[in-house]
């Protein structure tokens, strides 16, 4: 299969705008917080590091994390290094992990219209449900980037759609577009601990996301021993770490 061309979503004053002011419009408000603080792992586009290093992390503490497959790369190479494929993400769902949505083709849904946006994500379905996946209830918009089209084609379909903005999610917080923060940079364990913490004195949900989980990961990665060390650090806080899928439905259900 060809190898994924880098894409960035569009990253100009224009595009921060859009996503910044999308934010008020479209809204679907959690009607409560949390019963305790809540921590979710989740690894974006389903690397096979992610599916092999990422598992390994979680189920060796008994946990279980999410990953927002986009079909359409699975088994190709990219950014991120070769993607899971089939075998390798139903063996994840099978020992528990969620299988959730992150479009067919890594559509960058600020830029694509509803119709188009609509068709790519029944087409994620159609092919996880070829897989054998259990109905995806959660979905990551790729590269975080959202459009009111997006959140009006997409918005009574799943329990909670997340964005890449930092935050928390408390009663009042857009299950449309849901916070997150990233594991990845030099800073990114530092910062994902300090959410943590926020997190705990708060008693909010705070979604992690990453991507590649590998010695030496890319720019959008992280470690081993880094998401190890969240993991531990969440624990040792006694936060509850849960699915995406679980956390959200905790909040609707």
């Amino acid at each position: 299969m060809s190898e994924i061309a880098p894409y960035s979503a569009d990253r100009s004053l224009r595009g921060k705008l859009r996503r910044r002011l999308v934010r008020l419009v479209e809204r679907r408000p959690a009607k409560r917080k949390p019963g305790r603080p809540t921590v979710s792992f989740s690894f974006d586009d389903a690397p096979a590091t992610a599916a092999v290093e990422g598992r390994a992390a979680l189920e060796a503490h008994g946990l279980r994390g999410t990953y927002f497959v986009s079909v359409g790369l699975a088994g190709r190479t990219g950014p991120m290094g070769l993607n899971a494929e089939r075998e390798a993400l139903m063996e994840a769902a099978a020992a528990g992990h969620e299988l959730a949505c992150h479009t067919f083709s890594h559509l960058d849904c600020g830029q694509a219209d509803r119709q188009t946006i609509a068709a790519d994500v029944a087409r994620n379905a159609a092919a996880l449900s070829d897989w054998g996946a259990a109905p995806a209830t959660t979905f990551a918009y790729p590269y975080g980037d959202v459009s009111l089209a997006a959140k009006q084609a997409l918005g009574g379909r799943y329990d909670l759609l997340r964005g890449l903005h930092h935050g928390l999610i408390e009663a009042g917080t857009d299950l449309n577009q849901a916070p997150a923060v990233g594991i990845e940079g030099p800073d990114g364990e530092a910062i994902a601990m300090s959410w943590i913490d926020l997190a705990v004195e708060r008693g909010a949900w705070l979604i992690l996301y990453t991507h590649d989980v590998i010695e030496t990961p890319s720019p959008f990665g992280c470690t081993p021993a880094t998401l190890n060390g969240l993991i531990d650090h969440a624990l040792t806080r006694n936060a509850e770490i849960v699915t995406v899928a679980e956390g959200a439905r905790r909040l609707v259900g």
